[in-house]
């Protein structure tokens, strides 16, 4: 019997950068069915998504374009980019430890 082939991974392009990367090396930006918008770590909330890379600049190249909110279909306030900003910098200084 022959070896299963390798299934490709999904890829995803980056709003901000607009490189197509793996789908779990980018992270996902949610708008929920009742309007919130919100990081998705694992993946699977329910709702309209959107990518980005983990870095600050792709976040700041997307809201100035207003990418997120075209891809999103929905106004999103200038706290929610701030609280956007505040945990990609966390979730980017989590993955970036090195192992000891």
């Amino acid at each position: 019997m022959p070896p299963k082939p390798q299934k490709k991974p999904p890829l995803r392009r980056c709003l901000g950068c607009n490189t197509q990367r793996p789908k779990r090396e980018l992270v996902r930006v949610v708008r929920t069915p009742q309007g919130a918008v919100a990081l998705d770590a694992t993946g699977k909330l329910a709702g309209r998504g959107a990518y980005i890379c983990p870095q600050p600049a792709c976040l700041a190249k997307a809201r100035r374009a207003k990418r997120l909110e075209r891809a999103l279909e929905a106004d999103i306030p200038p706290e929610v980019y701030e609280a956007l900003g505040a945990q990609l910098g966390a979730a980017a200084g989590k993955g970036d430890a090195p192992d000891a």
